[in-house]
């Protein structure tokens, strides 16, 4: 990892970051959602079949245009992060952390000693040996970053001793996941979902550590905004290609109704 991380010395100055999972594999959709002018994109592993070569592509996508690269893994299994992060991410987004230990397995493999557990390695992010190691290191140790996201019932009864782990770069929500977890599939805005993430808030403030918010609409955002969240995670590509490809074809078939009448 070569780059200054842009997107973590923005959330260090309170400045607002928006991003955007990217669940298509493909390096161009990264390009798009860069030229489009978000902050960050997280390169999804979890729920897509994408090969280690692509996202190594969508990686370079990113640093080409200048937005943040994230990777959410598929596990927080320290092999599959040290991949991702060898491959040139700027951070990882780990799903399901639950407690403490599960938090700091993964957050060891994303460092470097002494700070964490990850394994040395001259390869890309030192440009393969041209680089001082050390300085690589220091500078991997300091450009990383760490979310874990919360989306089971089980880390609601942890949320203090996974949040008071020094290092968190954000903690972000994962409303879907967690309301099945709490026996309401996909009603995101039961009240049970939203009190839940009213005290994963709470807790992120009182510990001092950012939360990054989906608001699944602009009333969502304003909320969050106005409770101090700065860091905005605001859809999936997926769901955007869907709504503006309805979107194209509706104007289409429906001046053709209009001209039948």
């Amino acid at each position: 990892m070569r780059f200054i991380n842009r997107t973590k010395q923005k959330i260090a100055r309170g400045e607002p970051v928006y991003g955007l999972f990217c669940s298509n594999p493909s390096p161009l959709t990264v390009e798009m959602i860069a030229a489009a002018g978000y902050d960050f994109v997280i390169i999804d592993m979890e729920h897509t079949l994408t090969n280690p070569e692509t996202i190594q592509h969508m990686i370079r996508a990113a640093e080409v245009f200048e937005i943040t690269p994230l990777v959410r893994v598929l596990e927080r299994s320290p092999g599959v992060i040290l991949q991702v992060l060898d491959a040139g991410a700027q951070g990882v987004v780990v799903p399901h952390v639950r407690n403490r230990a599960e938090l700091m397995e993964a957050m060891e493999a994303c460092y470097y000693t002494p700070k964490g557990k990850r394994s040395l390695n001259g390869g890309r992010n030192a440009r393969f040996g041209a680089d001082d190691l050390r300085e690589v290191m220091e500078r991997a140790n300091r450009e990383v970053m760490f979310v874990p996201m919360i989306e089971d019932k089980e880390a609601l009864e942890h949320l203090d001793e996974i949040l008071s782990v020094e290092g968190i770069d954000f903690v972000l929500e994962g409303a879907a996941d967690l309301s099945g977890s709490l026996g309401v599939p996909w009603q995101t805005r039961h009240p049970e979902v939203k009190e839940a993430l009213r005290t994963l808030h709470e807790r992120a403030v009182h510990h001092g550590v950012p939360y990054g918010a989906i608001p699944r609409n602009k009333a969502d955002r304003q909320r969050w905004w106005d409770k101090g969240v700065r860091v905005f995670v605001v859809g999936d590509d997926r769901g955007i290609f869907y709504r503006a490809l309805k979107a194209q074809l509706s104007e289409y078939v429906d001046q053709v109704q209009v001209e039948k009448q």
